[in-house]
């Protein structure tokens, strides 16, 4: 078991029933944190964290629902609330991908759009009733995670390329209004995971050179610690990202943020 370096901390893991939010679940209840995994099919959500619990030894707690549902999600923050403490550490990791590999105008429109829902409703109804109670305390962090089609367009993944994009806005509008109040929110991209989502990807078919999951965890769990705060509002990217220069480095300007380039000195948005 890891060192229990966030004991005390109470985390709250959004799609954590697979993947990279199963993997989370995992590795911060490992280091002390008492986790709630949040996400839709109740069955196997439940499973993950039974699962969680009996090998790190952890609190954890089981909460199904749809991160777009606005009554389900201020529900399940209440039932986290009571049943493990005040929420430290949210992270919302749910999202949906596009279902086929086409551009915007072939897309189904139906499906499109719960793509762009589930990356940025969902962590806007996260974010919305679990900030509150961080302003309160005057402490708390937020991660997204993000993705590399968040900072450039995509031919063929334009909901997920929408979503990403827009999660990023709202991380950096959470850190700079929650600055003054001790909140913290973070771009987390976890670079290319070996998970079901990921190999369901056709770009992906074939890849052998994938980040493991490991590096994300260490990087979330120095966010939750506390080690990364002057990246708040910026985006890291695990697998390429050296911990320890994170650690030591105070970026400036808008280093690792979402901006207009100039196309020039003349240029009148430089």
């Amino acid at each position: 078991m890891a060192s229990e370096t966030l004991s005390g901390t109470v985390a709250l893991v959004t799609g954590a029933s697979t993947g990279i939010g199963r993997r989370l679940a995992q590795g911060l209840a490992a280091r002390g944190a008492a986790v709630a995994g949040l996400a839709r099919g109740a069955a196997r959500l439940a499973a993950a964290m039974r699962e969680v619990a009996a090998a790190t030894g952890a609190r954890t707690l089981a909460v199904a629902a749809d991160v777009t549902d606005g009554a389900a999600v201020v529900a399940a923050v209440e039932r986290v609330t009571a049943e493990l403490g005040p929420i430290d550490l949210l992270v919302n990791n749910a999202g949906l991908i596009d279902a086929a590999e086409v551009p915007l105008w072939e897309t189904d429109p139906e499906q499109w759009w719960q793509v762009v829902e589930s990356q940025l409703r969902g962590p806007y109804l996260l974010a919305h009733a679990v900030v509150p109670g961080m302003v309160a305390r005057g402490s708390g962090r937020v991660v997204d995670i993000g993705s590399g089609f968040g900072t450039r367009g995509a031919a063929d993944y334009t909901a997920y390329s929408v979503g990403k994009t827009g999660l990023m806005r709202i991380t950096e509008g959470i850190a700079l209004a929650g600055a003054e109040h001790g909140v913290r929110a973070f771009d987390v991209a976890p670079g290319v995971v070996d998970t079901p989502m990921t190999r369901a990807m056709e770009m992906w078919r074939g890849f052998t050179d994938w980040t493991p999951p490991e590096r994300v965890v260490e990087l979330v769990a120095a966010v939750a610690a506390g080690e990364l705060d002057a990246w708040s509002g910026r985006l890291v990217r695990a697998g390429q990202d050296d911990l320890d220069v994170l650690r030591s480095t105070t970026p400036q300007g808008d280093g690792r943020q979402l901006r207009l380039l100039p196309y020039g000195d003349a240029d009148p948005i430089a």
